[in-house]
């Protein structure tokens, strides 16, 4: 199934996203955790591209895969181009037709640490015009509700998601964030320059202290002052953090599909208790909408 089918036919869909295993680890060591997120189904799940970021050697085809063709749930591949060539890309591309996969979260990578580049491809709405010119994928993209960590602000970030959109992309993939309202913003901002591609908001729930500071440094996302409290409070008692932190992801959600949110793509981790409370406190609100006949 195309994942823009979804869009045209749901008013909020629901997602997941996950990683594969080690690469020293069976493949079969992720068979429990897929077999509980089943049970919650979810529109789609997004596999994340494979360690170590070579096309060749990861893992996210074969999860892809066994999401699609095992398991029944519709798959988005991640594939991430900053260090990959063009007959790289071409290979992955392949390898994915061959596994019935068609679904495609185009992404530009991380820049290398020693600051060299060494693909063909320097942004992500290279990779998906490419993309688009080898077969028929469906392809999504990257959103940064705060402006991407390497040049904060909405302006660079609209110019960015114009230029995707403009490539090839069917809807949007947003980064983590913790400030609902600094979402509404930034969707404003994105209609008034006349995006209209659907935007799934992306939400992790936090679990632990580690989590938080791990983020801080990746995303740079910023921390409103009640989720400030909520750590501080309970950042000596790992069971009470945790269940604050989805509590606090289950306001949120709740808050955006009350606001006409198009999705939900929620960080899992690969942690089906985490999925499973979520989906629990959520899953009728979106089924109940869902019912409500798209106009």
């Amino acid at each position: 199934m195309n994942i823009k089918e979804l869009f045209e036919n749901k008013k909020v869909v629901f997602s997941f996203e996950i990683f594969p295993p080690k690469t020293t680890s069976s493949i079969e060591t992720i068979y429990k955790t897929l077999d509980s997120l089943k049970g919650l189904s979810p529109d789609y799940m997004s596999i994340t591209f494979g360690a170590g970021g070579s096309v060749q050697d990861n893992r996210t085809i074969e999860l892809s895969s066994l999401v699609k063709n095992k398991y029944g749930i519709e798959a988005v591949a991640h594939l991430t181009c900053i260090s990959s060539t063009k007959n790289e890309i071409e290979y992955y591309l392949e390898k994915l037709k061959e596994n019935n996969i068609e679904n495609i979260l185009g992404l530009r990578g991380d820049v290398p640490a020693d600051g060299k580049i060494i693909g063909e491809f320097n942004h992500a709405n290279e990779l998906i015009d490419f993309i688009n010119q080898k077969g028929k994928f469906n392809i999504a993209a990257a959103c940064y509700p705060e402006g991407h960590i390497e040049h904060k602000g909405l302006y660079r970030e609209i110019e960015s998601m114009k230029r995707k959109e403009e490539a090839g992309a069917s809807y949007f993939i947003s980064q983590l964030f913790f400030d609902n309202n600094l979402f509404y913003n930034f969707k404003d901002e994105v209609r008034a320059a006349n995006i209209k591609l659907p935007i799934e908001a992306g939400i992790m729930p936090v679990t632990n202290k580690k989590q938080i500071e791990r983020m801080v440094a990746l995303s740079g996302a910023s921390f409103p002052d009640k989720f400030k409290r909520i750590i501080e409070r309970y950042e000596h008692n790992p069971e009470a953090l945790r269940d604050a932190g989805i509590a606090y992801a289950v306001e949120q959600i709740v808050d955006l599909v009350s606001t006409g949110v198009e999705g939900i793509h929620l960080y899992v981790m690969n942690n089906p208790y985490v999925a499973e409370k979520i989906s629990g406190s959520v899953g009728r609100i979106i089924e109940s909408i869902n019912k409500v006949e798209l106009v």
